[in-house]
């Protein structure tokens, strides 16, 4: 199929169409786009399953395809690579800023071209407000990608989130914001607002007390640390900051009118930034009845990231994560899919999908969460843009898949065409931007 970006509106012609608010494939259904606003002007349901013949030269037939909203993934790392190349220490203290901003710009081409159209990306890991740079990049079609909304630098309380490095001389970079107190913490979503952030991640929980006993190969021929505590593998999550200083943290984003996620694994993380009224909750994935309860009580979006859960948690562990995605959803709590992608392969990022799909949410259930879920986690009304569903007035982020999901989940990897802001970037399985 050849193509060329048109100058006026055009329609884009569907024979199943998933609407993630009614959760189901709609039939026939023809959309009017612009190619000015990148917006959805007009849709309609035709009466039958044809379509105009000679079809105009600006208009795409997609009845050959089954067409979703564009994917949001909600939890990424947009310059990490996976941890199986190179360890996140590595990554940090010996790649450049060059290097990582080279690595960032193909993850975005990758994710795109696997159709995810928006990115939540929470945290640089040790560059600062590089993030934003990348996303103003991307705004600006200086390199193709993803819609970002980025974190620039998590909070964290003091020593929250560090690099563990012996020799204190060492110069680091920050991985997070450090801040403590009421007026702290204030202070610090401030400076994030100020850097450019479109959301504020904080860490409700952390390991930050592992540095007592300091892992064997932190660097080649270190000695290991003789007759350790008989702990067992699980790490054990601290929290970070107090129930008052989170709600502080939240009213002050909130009064921007910006979103908050907080990163948590035990339960007690869990329900004190739920408490708090966080707007989602990362990971989570420490089995708890009251915890689900709790988000689900104040509405709490869950963003389980199984995907970086199979990588990194101990495999007798992972089907007790499933069945706790799978808990969430049936109490009612909002999923969202994001796999903290980083540490596995962008472009990758459907691994999410998948695996909430295998834990037992129903399919139809999954796509809602990776779509209108997703630009729920960003913020919603406060993006400023709607995305994640197909409509009047929404982004015409739109991928094309070749087969059913429904019949079939590999389905989700067969991505034929991806569209975003009414520009096409991807016909017959090649990317044209």
């Amino acid at each position: 199929m050849s193509y060329s970006s048109p100058t006026e509106p055009f329609t884009i012609h569907t024979s199943l169409l998933f609407s993630p608010h009614l959760k189901t494939f709609l039939p026939n259904v023809s959309l009017l786009i612009s190619p000015t606003t990148g917006l959805v002007l007009r849709t309609h349901t035709r009466s039958t399953s044809s379509i105009p013949s000679p079809l105009p030269p600006s208009d795409i037939d997609l009845t050959h395809l089954v067409v979703l909203p564009g994917f949001v993934d909600a939890h990424t790392h947009i310059f990490l690579h996976p941890y199986a190349e190179t360890p996140a220490l590595h990554q940090i203290l010996h790649e450049s800023l060059v290097e990582r901003t080279l690595r960032a710009a193909n993850h975005a081409r990758a994710a795109l071209a696997a159709g995810y159209t928006t990115y939540r990306d929470l945290g640089t890991e040790g560059l600062g407000a590089a993030d934003v740079g990348l996303r103003d990049a991307i705004n600006r079609s200086i390199v193709v990608g993803p819609r970002l909304f980025v974190a620039t630098d998590p909070l964290a309380s003091s020593g929250g989130y560090v690099l563990r490095v012996e020799n204190e001389n060492a110069r680091v970079p920050r991985l997070a914001d450090e801040a403590d107190g009421v007026d702290g913490v204030r202070a610090a979503v401030r400076r994030r607002l100020a850097a450019g952030a479109d959301v504020v991640k904080f860490y409700a929980d952390q390991e930050k007390r592992n540095a007592r006993y300091p892992e064997t190969e932190t660097w080649p021929g270190a000695l290991g640390v003789r007759f350790k505590p008989e702990w067992g593998d699980k790490p054990k999550h601290y929290l970070l900051f107090s129930a008052s200083e989170m709600r502080a943290i939240v009213d002050e984003a909130h009064e921007a009118e910006c979103p908050v996620a907080a990163h948590a694994s035990s339960p007690a993380a869990v329900i004190r930034a739920a408490r708090a009224g966080v707007d989602s909750v990362e990971h989570g994935q420490e089995p708890s009845a009251e915890a689900l309860e709790v988000m689900k009580e104040m509405g709490t979006i869950f963003v389980p990231t199984l995907t970086v859960m199979e990588e990194e948690v101990p495999e007798e562990v992972v089907g007790s994560m499933y069945q706790h995605t799978y808990n969430a959803w049936k109490a009612g709590v909002k999923l969202a899919c994001g796999g903290d992608i980083g540490p596995v392969a962008h472009g990758e990022n459907v691994r999410e999908l998948e695996l909430m799909i295998a834990a037992g949410v129903p399919v139809e259930e999954v796509l809602a969460s990776a779509t209108l879920h997703g630009w729920e986690a960003c913020g919603g009304a406060w993006c400023g843009r709607k995305f994640g569903w197909l409509d009047e007035g929404c982004a015409a982020d739109i991928v094309g898949l070749m087969g059913d999901p429904r019949e079939d989940v590999k389905n989700l990897r067969r991505v034929e065409f991806v569209m975003k802001d009414g520009r096409a970037c991807k016909m017959d399985n090649r990317m044209i931007v």
